[in-house]
């Protein structure tokens, strides 16, 4: 097993991903992936301060990710994938990581973005990407926390023209 879970989230690493989901999925290792923050010594430096013990965190770009992934750097490993924006989570799928599920935790309401939650807000191109992600027979819910029930996609876009 590698993936166990990716979650898109603008916050990244925050209380509830390395609180509420590490005790619900009990990862080995967060992964974060983003090309802006893997260059950001400083913020990559505060997110490594917040890890669960007895886990690993990397923070890297989408090249090293894949590269890693297909190299079976993490075979051995549970790895919970965190991501700012669903087009990562397809450019990693199209580069042949294997994602079993997509909880979609924190899109901020900006930039035109139609609501679909009280955390999850999207434009015509991420739910186009959020699309491509299912049509891999891929689960794509909005879950902000374990506790909360899963909304999958088809019912959170249900009347909302995006």
């Amino acid at each position: 097993m590698s993936v166990i879970s990716a979650r898109i989230d603008q916050r990244l690493i925050h209380g509830v991903t390395v609180n509420q989901w590490n005790r619900a999925l009990q990862p080995k290792r967060y992964m974060v992936v983003d090309d802006q923050v893997s260059q950001d010594e400083t913020v990559k430096a505060s997110m490594r301060m917040s890890k669960p013990a007895g886990t690993g965190m990397s923070i890297i770009n989408q090249e090293k990710a894949i590269a890693n992934f297909k190299n079976g750097n993490y075979d051995n490993q549970r790895v919970f994938l965190i991501v700012k924006e669903p087009a990562v989570v397809l450019a990693l799928l199209n580069g042949g990581v294997k994602i079993p599920e997509v909880n979609v935790g924190v899109i901020f309401e900006d930039n035109g973005r139609t609501p679909l939650t009280g955390r999850v807000a999207i434009d015509h191109q991420e739910l186009t990407d959020l699309k491509k992600i299912q049509d891999q027979n891929i689960p794509v819910f909005i879950q902000y926390t374990p506790e909360e029930s899963k909304l999958s996609l088809d019912n959170a876009i249900k009347g909302k023209d995006i």
